[in-house]
């Protein structure tokens, strides 16, 4: 790619990226409170950890404290990830809503 390629690719993230930062953090070590509280903590975290069906495959996602981390478009939905202590620690995630979905 050339160099006014990889300049105008640069430019469209810096334009496009998220009003906001999040930290991403490998959740495989830690119990499900420490989890809980980094969400709390931050607002927005991206947690990693590792597939228990596809064997090494990292899985990540972006899980938030409430819908102020959400584009206008997204709703809140709980979701769980695997900690030390349990199989389902409840966190929160934003999905697209499904309001104006034509059926």
């Amino acid at each position: 790619m050339t160099r006014w390629g990889l300049a105008a690719v640069a430019t469209l993230q810096l334009v496009a990226g998220d009003a906001f930062a999040a930290t991403r953090y490998d959740i495989t070590n830690m119990a499900c409170p420490e989890v809980q509280a980094l969400v709390e903590r931050e607002g927005a975290v991206i947690l990693s950890y590792r597939s228990s069906s596809i064997l090494g495959l990292p899985i990540y996602d972006l899980y938030v404290k409430n819908r102020q981390y959400c584009d206008s478009s997204q709703v809140i939905r709980r979701a769980g990830v695997p900690t030390t202590d349990k199989k389902y620690c409840p966190v929160k995630k934003c999905v697209e809503s499904q309001i104006f979905v034509a059926r």
